[in-house]
């Protein structure tokens, strides 16, 4: 027998028993769910961050899922533009060669044209070469000719007054000179310049020491040299000597007179290496002259014609500059009456229009009926009309 609260339990009783058992069973039930709560507690604890694990594994998963998906469509994208990018390459690339061939064409065609160009302006060349070289040939043999005239004194001499006569006619008028004028000595000069006093006429004889310059020219020795200077100088003293002699008279030419050396390089060698000859030509008034000098000696002498003619017409220039005076002042005289008049007429022409413009006022004042403003016609301004006698006779 047991007491619990103030009650007394037999314990061999049967529903005593039984009611031990279904406590004893009860609490053991809640022990064991008591025990159970806390293992599922430490195993809810123990899940949880195995359970978050396994959720960001899963979005990671997911990630990946979806960056495959887009590697996957990057890869795709990136397929489809190296595909268009390669037909794009063919195509630029067929377009580059269509374009190399086209230019490689042109190239072949323009070389191709400017071959056959330059092929034709060579065989014109060479024609051109051809035709020089017949020139050659053609000058070879005129030189031939020319060296054979000037071994000639006589044709050499022909030489010389045929270049001086066209040098002489090229730079003065036709009557300023005569050819193979006799003097009063009985010389005939090759040239007579006829300028004015002073300095009076001017002699040019041509002469050419074409032996002694030659001579000069080939000697390979000293004694050659010499020689040959020695002979140079005394043909060209003989010449100066010679036209000063025969062709400077008093009274009658020139104190001076020109030798004419139809060779530069003769005309060269005497001033670069015989400076005494030209000296002594100079003592003795006589001017040695090439082409070019005997040129520019000429127009100066033009220059003197010219200015000794004007002086010979200046009487009949002053005559005509007379006239032109008085033409001048006739024309002044008539511009001045013509003024007077074109003034006669502007006062007429302002009286004219002062009398029309109050013409115009007092028909302005008529057609505004103003008659009270209107004076008794006494106006010294109004100039009265003057019936002429044809205007009368006829009733107008």
């Amino acid at each position: 027998m047991i007491t619990i609260a103030g009650r007394t339990v037999d314990l061999s009783d049967p529903l005593t028993l039984v009611a031990a058992v279904a406590l004893a069973v009860a609490l053991l039930v809640v022990v064991l769910l008591l025990v159970s709560l806390r293992r599922a507690g430490r195993t809810a604890a123990m899940i949880a961050p195995l359970a978050h694990q396994m959720g960001q594994l899963g979005q990671r998963v997911h990630i990946l899922n979806d960056g495959q998906q887009q590697l996957s469509g990057g890869l795709t994208h990136v397929a489809e533009a190296q595909a268009a990018a390669q037909t794009q390459m063919l195509h630029l690339m067929e377009t580059r060669l269509a374009e190399v061939s086209a230019r490689m064409n042109e190239n072949l065609a323009g070389s191709a044209s400017r071959t056959a160009q330059s092929l034709g302006q060579l065989q014109q060349r060479l024609a051109t070469i051809d035709k020089a070289q017949a020139n050659i040939e053609k000058l070879s043999g005129n030189v031939l000719s020319l060296q054979d005239i000037l071994s000639n004194k006589q044709t050499r001499g022909a030489f010389g007054e045929i270049q001086l006569h066209d040098i002489v006619g090229k730079a003065l008028p036709s009557d300023s000179f005569t050819w193979q004028a006799t003097l009063s000595n009985g010389r005939r000069a090759d040239c007579l310049i006829h300028l004015p006093n002073p300095p009076g006429p001017i002699v040019i004889d041509s002469k050419f020491p074409l032996e002694a310059y030659e001579a000069l020219r080939r000697a390979t020795t000293d004694h050659e040299t010499r020689a040959a200077v020695a002979g140079l100088r005394t043909a060209v003293r003989g010449h100066i000597r010679a036209i000063s002699e025969r062709y400077i008279l008093d009274g009658e030419t020139a104190d001076g007179a020109l030798m004419f050396l139809p060779s530069e390089a003769v005309y060269a060698e005497l001033h670069g290496n015989f400076p005494e000859l030209v000296r002594e030509g100079f003592a003795a008034r006589v001017w040695i002259v090439s082409p070019t000098t005997c040129m520019a000696t000429l127009h100066t002498m033009r220059a003197i014609l010219k200015d000794a003619r004007m002086r010979a017409q200046a009487g009949a220039i002053r005559t005509t500059l007379r006239h032109l005076h008085r033409d001048v002042e006739l024309v002044v005289e008539r511009v001045g009456k013509l003024n007077t008049h074109f003034a006669q007429a502007r006062a007429d022409l302002d009286g004219i229009g002062t009398a029309a413009e109050r013409a115009g006022k007092r028909a302005a004042k008529l057609d505004n009926f103003d008659f009270e403003e209107l004076d008794d016609g006494s106006d010294p301004a109004v100039i009265p009309a003057v019936i002429r006698a044809d205007e009368s006779a006829s009733g107008l």
